[in-house]
């Protein structure tokens, strides 16, 4: 981090704003808001800056700059356009060691204003460090558009009654639990629907439940997609960031692995083809053990659990143990790695169906039923493909699909290492085998294939 993120209190405090003008006027608004007591000194001064100068109860000092004018001064900006004079009083304001912020001239601060989503009490500030105001900006606005204005009110109701939670509650897991549980409940949706009276009663009765000390705790297994974080489903994001721990394998890209809860305990399952770190027996023995224990457990599974995930038999010890649990769909590594590689899965003049088959079985075997797989204005998907890449191709030749049929291997798609290699079932073993090929992979068989040099938009930067 280039600036670490603070939250002043400038209640009561007077802040100096050098400058006049329309630049001035939004800084004004910005410590009017924070309750700052305002006083600005310029040669001229807007109508409506003097206005809120007025309201925040600070003075007008029309006349220039002078070092004088820092006196008890909490926080200072220079809103100028003059080059010299915010030199000036950046150099006085850190002599004396004030907070001061030249407007569009990061070298000159010692902080920088963000783009603020203001739900007070909560404010969300989004900051470029001064790289790109424009960009923190765009930021904002989306982040406008996802959170609710009620959560202000949230908030409140929250805060005012953290003391009884806190003296009731004892145990720092459970007290955070057990807010989890109001903030993202039926108290939450009454009180964000206008309805703080009912909300109140609601949370009466929760708070008046016993608080058990060996509760049993919840598994997630969460689909993460093919790789990319921007693929995450919202639900899967607020999952990941209430877990207790978290069990992942190589499969979930690193960046998807630190959108957990930081304070998570994270353990590596990690698999790779005929090497399990973690045979599955004790993946599945583990979440169990750790739900027993009262944790939030995530289980990250790469693409979605149950396609070729072996979610299923995850759940089922959990089913078995009666254990809570739920099942987070994710895109499954066929659909994003296809869509990244310009390959549509499904075309009228290609394809009408789409299969998804696994490269090899439970023994390592390849003995798949070939006859189905080779029909006509079809797409077959093979996931774990890459080791037994040869015998699909010879298998699909010899039970009846044309060796010219187009065929791509995807290495690591939707992902900024997104490698994409097009050939025929002919051709294609042979262009793997002069490559340095990193799984997982994907095989993409079909007249869609076809398509990728036409459609293909996602440009990979491979030597990041």
């Amino acid at each position: 981090m280039n600036y670490v993120p603070l939250c002043f209190d400038l209640k009561g405090k007077h802040c100096l704003l050098v400058g006049g003008g329309l630049v001035a006027l939004r800084k004004a608004n910005l410590l009017h808001k924070g309750g700052a007591v305002i006083d600005v000194v310029a040669t001229e001064i807007d109508e409506d800056l003097k206005s809120v100068v007025k309201e925040s109860g600070g003075s007008i000092c029309d006349r220039a700059y002078q070092t004088s004018d820092l006196k008890d001064k909490t926080l200072v900006i220079a809103a100028t356009d003059d080059e010299t004079l915010n030199k000036q009083v950046s150099k006085d304001a850190k002599q004396r060691h004030i907070p001061v912020n030249v407007v569009d001239n990061p070298a000159l601060c010692s902080f920088v204003l963000p783009s603020i989503v203001d739900r007070s009490p909560i404010v969300i500030a989004v900051s470029s460090g001064g790289k790109s105001p424009v960009l923190a900006r765009l930021l904002r606005a989306r982040l406008e558009t996802i959170v609710p204005m009620a959560y202000g009110e949230l908030a409140d109701f929250a805060g005012a009654l953290r003391g009884r939670v806190k003296a009731k509650i004892n145990n720092v897991k459970e007290r955070r639990r057990f807010w989890e549980n109001i903030l993202q409940g039926p108290v939450a949706e009454m009180v964000m629907a206008g309805k703080p009276a009912a909300a109140k009663l609601l949370f009466e009765k929760q708070l008046a439940l016993p608080t058990p000390v060996n509760q049993v705790g919840e598994v997630y297994l969460v689909g993460a997609g093919p790789g990319n974080p921007d693929l995450l489903t919202f639900r899967a994001l607020r999952l990941m960031q209430s877990a207790d721990v978290v069990l992942y394998d190589r499969l979930v890209a690193t960046e998807i692995v630190d959108l957990c809860r930081r304070e998570a305990q994270r353990v590596y399952v990690g698999k790779r083809s005929e090497h399990h770190v973690v045979p599955q027996q004790e993946i599945n023995k583990l979440l169990i053990d750790y739900a027993k224990e009262g944790n939030k457990v995530v289980r990250l599974k790469g693409g979605d659990p149950f396609i070729f995930g072996r979610g299923g038999e995850e759940i089922e010890g959990l089913v078995k143990e009666d254990i809570p649990f739920q099942v987070v769909p994710g895109v499954t590594a066929a659909s994003g790695c296809a869509c990244y590689s310009g390959i549509p899965l499904t075309h009228r003049d290609h394809a009408q169906s789409v299969r998804f088959v696994t490269g090899h079985l439970k023994d390592g075997s390849i003995n798949l039923n070939w006859k189905d797989l080779v029909q006509g204005e079809q797409t077959v998907v093979f996931y774990m493909g890459l080791k037994g890449l040869s015998v699909i191709c010879e298998q699909l030749i010899a039970h009846g699909r044309g060796e010219d049929t187009p065929i791509a291997l995807i290495q690591q798609g939707t992902t900024r290492h997104q490698k994409v290699l097009v050939g025929t079932l002919r051709t294609l073993p042979e262009q793997v085998a002069r490559e340095e090929i990193k799984p997982p992979t994907l095989l993409v068989v079909g007249e869609v294939v076809s398509l990728h040099d036409q459609l293909s938009w996602f440009n990979a930067d491979l030597n990041s």
